[in-house]
Order: structure tokens, then C-alpha cells, then sequence
């Protein structure tokens, strides 16, 4: 590893499944630089997160923790605002990857979507704030920043406006005596939800797509489970986001959605490419690490959803939704052209960053996040000794891991509802269509899978957060009736 610092760049999308880029294997997305990116430096093709939610994902990155550690479980409802505490952080009572680096002597920046708290003012040791002041995105135009305290309105696409404020800050930092700095480049998009892609492309890049016949995405009805989802809402919180839920069932197998949708992720990917070059134009390049991933994936129309793990009744963790892209490169430190097949996380991106910059990761007794350090310095994954042969994810009544073979989703059965558990060749049926949980030749292995996910969880939650034991959420849940009817109507989220 390089003896000075070198700076970092940790660029996360918003809702992007690793299938919609060139590099994992689509055929039909345009997606040059980030193609070109993995052809520089180091592609992992089996990274997953922890949570197939926005705010969750980003409170792992940034402190290695488990949503049942952080307590946050859900999207940070925007509508709940004035229910929060003045300038609330949500991460507050932890040390955060920022703070961290901050202290070893790095400048640190988010520009983007923040999503973990009040935006109005700098949190969690950034240095430098330009965020987005929700976390809903409605449209990619006349978004509202602000500025290091100062409001204003950016006419042109968020990504444009985004990409161009991560290039003034790059550009500011030419001089070889400055400090090195983190950038956290968090792009509100592609994003995925009407309105914001709803209808035909109008972006610059909507032509590239305008007869595309999508066959990279499958054409399958709507599931049950969607459709359950959307009663139980309506049933227990009637009225609240009505249109959005009602969506969720038109979406899917709408060709306009699909291609904008794929405009906006090659929108994201002009924006890498300008802030690549950005960091050629400064002679940067070689002094900076360069991280590319997403806080979670999408259902887009797969198993009959469009949306996140936990738009069915129960939620679910199949791979649509959790696998995302990570892509490393640090030029003429890493080498180029390579493929890491071991089973890698959100929280792993915390623990490597630190591990990178000569910082201890954490404890594993405290964290699951693991250095991929040495991986990404060529030397051979630890798959041989079980270190990386699992991933753990959570989406607050389902518990699930997933190996090379198997998809293990656990169910909650403290409240009233007859979950049931599911499990999924992944050899025989990549695809993850046929539950074979109860197939008699499976039972020894659902019951090592069923063991596995306690002893995880059992050791990754804080008991104030471990909702399946009678702990709760920070600022809401999407299931509040679930919790409330399982541990007492008493049953509230919390702020600390």
C-alpha cells in the first residue's frame, strides 16, 4: 500500500442493482466508465448489503455496523421530520467512518444525499456539506441543496449538479501540501420510483434507450406478496402514501419506467467518468482510492416486484435487491483486470477504508465488517477458511444468509403472523423461484443455515435495536403494526 495517505473517493448510487452496468454482465445498459473502471482496478462480482433500504445502508458504510446494531431498520422517513429532535443524527452515538479519518488527519466532504438525520448543517465529521434536503427523490430537477448552511435550487439534473460540485472540490485540492481528503459522492440516483422515472426518458441520454426492447429485465406477473403488501399497508396505515404503494403494482413490466430508469444509471455513470477525469486533470489519480457501489439493489419486476426487500408481506431478501456493483481502483497501487468471486459486504467497505489507510478496523467481536485489503492487493480470498463464505443481511421480520449455494430467509414468529421461512437452491436455481424449504433431503441444512443466522445476530444486535427480541427502531418502521402487536401497543420508535 501506498506510504503517503492517498485520498478516497467512496461514490454511492441510490437504488442500482450490480446488474445494470456493462461490467456484471448487461448487455443492453451503457455504462462505459464504470466498465472502464473495473478494467482499471479490482470488480467484486458477489457483494451484497445488509438492508435492501436507503438509510440503513448508509449507517453501515459508515460506521460497520448491522441495522440492529445502528438502529436504523428502514428508510429515514422525510414526512416524520417534525417528530425529530432539532438538527437530529441519527448516528450521533457513534464514531463514523468520517470522524475517523478526520482525526488521522484527512479533509472530509459529502456532496449528495445524506439521509441519516437533519441536512441542514455538517454531521458526523464532514468538513465540507453539500446535501440534498431529502431524501425522496420526486424529480431529478429544481432539487434543493444546501450549501454549508446556504440554501439554493439547482435547476439542472441532481447528478449534473452533484458530479460538478465533487469536481470543484477535487479541483480545489491540486496542491501537493494540502491534506488528504475523503469524498463521499452520494448520488441521488438512478433512484427507481415514479415519479422521478416515470414516463419516457427526457435526460441526454434517453435516446440511447428509446427502442431498446429491455430483455435484460424479465417480463413475470405480480406476486402475491407485493400485492399483500400493499393490503396490509392499506389496512393498518390507510391513507398514508397511498399513490406510492398503488405504483409499486403499476410499475413493473412498464417499458417507458424501465428506460428511464436506465437513463438515469447512465447519467450516474457520465458523472464517474467526469470525476475520473477530474482526478487525471488535477495528477491525482495515482494518490486516490477510488470506491464505486450503491447503498442496496431493486426489484425491477424480478419475482414479480418493483422496489426494495421489504415492498412484499413478509419482506424478502432475494439477490435482485441486495446484490450490488463494488468496484475498486487505485492506479499503480491495485491491479488492473481483476475479479474477486468471495461473498463481500457494505459494512467490509468501512473496515477496508480504514485497514487502507493504515487505521484499525474494527473488532470482530463488535463489528462484522472484515478488510478486503489483502484482496485487493491480489492476494487470494479467505473463502478457503470460511472467513468470507457467508453474508448476513436484515429487513426487520426477515433474517437471511446467503452462501455459494444457499438463500436462507428466517422469519420472525413472535407475532401473530404465520411467517413461514424459505430457502433457495442457488446452483440448481440461480433465478431464486422455487422455495425448497421444506424438501426432506433439506432439513439438515435449514437447520445449519437457521443456526448460523441466530449465532449472527445473536452477537450483531444491540438489544435496544434487536426488534425481533422486543427492541425498536430509530425515527420508523414500515411495519409499526407488526412490532406494536407483537411487544404492546407501548411499542415506539426512538431518537437516541
Amino acid at each position: 500500500m501506498p506510504t503517503r495517505a492517498p485520498n478516497i473517493i467512496l461514490v454511492f448510487v441510490d437504488n442500482q442493482p450490480a446488474e445494470m452496468t456493462g461490467c456484471y454482465g448487461n448487455t443492453e445498459i451503457v455504462t462505459p466508465n464504470l466498465d472502464r473502471m473495473a478494467q482499471n482496478g479490482v470488480l467484486f462480482e458477489n457483494a451484497y448489503c445488509p438492508n435492501a433500504m436507503c438509510s440503513p445502508c448508509r449507517a453501515s458504510v459508515l460506521t460497520g455496523l448491522m441495522p440492529s446494531q445502528h438502529g436504523i431498520h428502514t428508510w429515514l422517513d422525510d414526512h416524520k421530520k417534525d417528530q425529530w429532535p432539532i438538527d437530529w443524527n441519527a448516528l450521533a452515538a457513534f464514531t463514523t467512518l468520517p470522524e475517523q479519518l478526520k482525526a488521522a488527519g484527512y479533509e472530509t466532504a459529502l456532496i449528495g444525499k445524506y439521509h441519516l438525520g437533519n441536512p441542514e448543517l455538517p454531521k458526523n465529521g464532514f468538513d465540507h456539506w453539500v446535501a440534498v434536503d431529502v431524501g425522496h427523490t420526486m424529480s431529478f430537477y429544481n432539487n434543493r441543496f444546501i450549501e454549508n448552511g446556504c440554501h439554493h435550487v439547482a435547476p439542472e439534473h441532481a447528478v449534473d449538479y452533484l458530479t460538478e460540485k465533487a469536481c470543484t472540490y477535487i479541483g480545489s485540492r491540486r496542491s501537493p501540501s494540502d491534506r488528504p481528503f475523503f469524498l463521499f459522492l452520494t448520488y441521488n440516483a438512478p433512484y427507481g420510483h415514479w415519479p422521478s422515472i416515470k414516463g419516457e426518458p427526457d435526460n441526454r441520454f434517453g435516446h440511447l434507450y428509446r427502442d431498446c426492447p429491455m430483455e435484460s429485465v424479465p417480463r413475470e406477473g405480480i406476486n402475491r406478496q407485493l400485492m399483500d403488501w400493499i393490503h396490509m399497508r392499506q389496512t393498518k396505515l390507510p391513507g398514508e402514501e397511498e399513490s406510492y404503494y398503488k405504483g409499486l403494482a403499476q410499475i413493473p413490466n412498464d417499458l417507458p419506467s424501465l428506460r428511464n430508469f436506465y437513463s438515469q444509471m447512465t447519467l450516474v455513470d457520465d458523472g464517474v467518468g467526469r470525476v475520473l477525469r477530474q482526478l487525471d486533470a488535477a495528477n491525482l489519480q495515482s494518490d486516490t482510492l477510488v470506491i464505486y457501489t450503491a447503498d442496496h439493489g431493486m426489484s425491477l419486476g424480478h419475482h414479480g416486484i418493483w422496489g426494495h426487500g421489504e415492498d412484499s408481506w413478509p419482506s424478502n431478501t432475494h439477490g435482485i435487491s441486495y446484490h450490488i456493483p463494488l468496484i475498486v481502483q487505485h492506479p499503480g497501487t491495485l491491479p488492473p483486470a481483476r475479479r474477486v468471486k468471495a461473498l463481500v459486504g457494505t459494512t467490509d467497505v468501512y473496515a477496508t477504508i480504514l485497514d487502507y489507510v493504515d487505521l484499525d478496523p474494527p473488532h470482530s467481536k463488535e463489528s462484522p465488517a472484515r478488510s478486503l485489503k489483502s484482496m485487493l492487493a491480489g492476494s487470494p480470498s479467505d473463502t478457503q477458511t470460511g472467513t468470507f463464505d457467508a453474508i448476513f443481511m436484515e429487513q426487520e421480520e426477515t433474517r437471511a444468509i446467503r452462501t455459494d449455494k444457499w438463500l436462507y430467509m428466517k422469519r420472525f414468529k413472535g407475532g401473530p403472523y404465520a411467517f413461514r421461512n424459505e430457502l433457495y437452491d442457488l446452483v440448481r436455481d440461480p433465478s431464486e423461484h422455487h422455495d425448497v424449504v421444506r424438501a426432506p433431503e433439506n432439513r439438515a441444512i435449514v437447520q445449519h443455515l437457521d443456526r448460523r443466522v441466530e449465532a449472527f445476530f445473536a452477537r450483531y444486535s444491540d438489544p435496544r435495536f434487536d426488534l425481533w427480541n422486543g427492541g425498536t427502531v430509530k425515527s420508523n418502521s414500515t411495519r409499526p403494526w407488526l412490532w406494536q402487536e407483537s411487544w404492546g401497543a407501548d411499542w415506539t420508535p426512538v431518537y437516541d
